[in-house]
């Protein structure tokens, strides 16, 4: 990637990145406008594992597995193994260039039959980018990155119901340390906390056993992030995921499971600004502008929490295309050999990401490796030939040996 600047590397996140948002607004002939929003590292909000993104990207309330610390570390005490790791990889945005990749590590320990402890580190490259100035000068080649690291404790609260806490450290190196109009940059840094819970249930459907569970987990709340002491801060991605699972035991060696998650983002939605008869926006000073619709986005953490689901410029309706839906299945063979698909839905407005997955997985003794592939339903997407591949490792306690 020859002659690009640092700035170029922020657009091409903010552009492309699978968890970039867009909002809506509607013009003088009452037609939805885009109006495009984005967090800071957005990379936390890609899934990370081959299973959840074989499934459409799901995983808050699938059955525990190693890589339950992305989608919901609640799952954990009722994981049927008292020690686990996973190694996942997945090329990032390979469609536009060859160097950029996510990594994926995580890990759990069952303490006893009611709580474990997890943790994981997430480190997304964005490979070799070579720095110019503006007139093209050359700065140099870097190599920019992100990383997060975490911790989190979970515990049954009920025989059938778990929560989890956990805290993250974030750090976004996306400038290497160069010079923006003037203003030194550095990596942006913060701390972010998750809350997790998950509840699960044996039930009987037309007389077939299953087990029903529901899930929800609010990731990365924590402060915003900046990459110089004189520029604007910028929120997190703090998300909110929820949904049902049913896991039905269809003989002795065959299993379906079928899962849904719904996503919200909790940071503000950018509001129309009224315009001049020049077409410009209205100066209030400080840096603020006159706002036609909407809400102000410059607001603390726990306030834009709750103002998220009712600041959408145009009302109601476009709230409700801020959530994202994943569906998938799972058909599991002896425990042993997993057939994944699923399908991910965004609104046209709101990002316009729209995708099948599909997956393959083998379990032998405490080893499985898992495969994804992802197919976009638009053509020319940057997400198209996304893959993810996953090496889990499971070590069952003496009673279960």
């Amino acid at each position: 990637m020859n002659r690009v600047s640092f700035v170029l590397i922020a657009l091409l996140l903010l552009a492309f990145s699978q968890n970039s948002y867009s909002q809506t607004y509607k013009d003088l002939l009452g037609q939805d406008q885009i109006n495009t929003i984005t967090t800071a590292v957005p990379f936390l909000l890609i899934a990370p594992d081959s299973r959840g993104g074989a499934m459409g990207d799901i995983g808050v309330s699938t059955t525990p597995d190693v890589n339950s610390q992305f989608w919901n570390p609640a799952k954990y005490p009722f994981i049927e193994t008292d020690l686990g790791f996973a190694v996942n990889y997945s090329p990032w945005l390979s469609k536009l260039v060859d160097d950029i990749n996510l990594a994926y590590l995580s890990g759990y320990y069952r303490i006893n039959n009611i709580s474990a402890v997890s943790a994981s580190l997430r480190y997304f490259s964005l490979g070799s980018i070579q720095f110019t100035d503006r007139v093209g000068g050359d700065l140099g080649t870097y190599k920019p990155n992100e990383f997060s690291i975490d911790a989190t404790y979970s515990r049954k609260l009920t025989e059938n119901f778990s929560g989890a806490v956990g805290i993250r450290y974030i750090r976004s190196d996306l400038t290497q340390g160069q010079t923006a109009n003037g203003v030194l940059t550095e990596p942006g840094q913060t701390v972010a906390a998750d809350v997790a819970v998950y509840y699960q249930k044996s039930v009987k459907w037309f007389k077939t056993k299953g087990l029903f569970a529901f899930g929800a987990n609010v990731s990365n709340l924590g402060g915003k992030i900046s990459y110089s002491e004189t520029l604007e801060r910028d929120f997190i991605p703090m998300n909110l995921r929820i949904g049902p699972s049913l896991t039905l035991e269809l003989d002795k060696y065959n299993k379906l499971m079928i899962a849904v998650d719904i996503n919200k983002l909790l940071v503000p939605t950018p509001p129309v600004y009224a315009k001049d008869t020049a077409g410009n926006n209205i100066p209030l000073g400080n840096g603020r502008f006159e706002i036609e619709s909407g809400m102000d986005p410059d607001r603390g953490i726990v306030n834009a929490l709750f103002t998220s689901f009712y600041d959408a410029p145009s009302g109601f309706a476009e709230e409700m295309r801020e959530f994202n839906v994943g569906a998938g299945a799972e058909y599991i063979y002896d425990e042993k050999f997993f057939i994944r698909g699923g399908y991910f839905y965004e609104h046209a407005t709101k990002g316009n990401r729209k995708f099948f997955t599909l997956g393959l997985g083998f379990k032998y003794n405490v080893f499985a490796i898992d495969i994804s592939y992802l197919i976009p339903t638009t053509q020319a997407n940057p997400l198209e030939n996304t893959l993810r591949f996953s090496l889990l490792f499971n070590f069952l306690n003496a009673e279960n040996q």
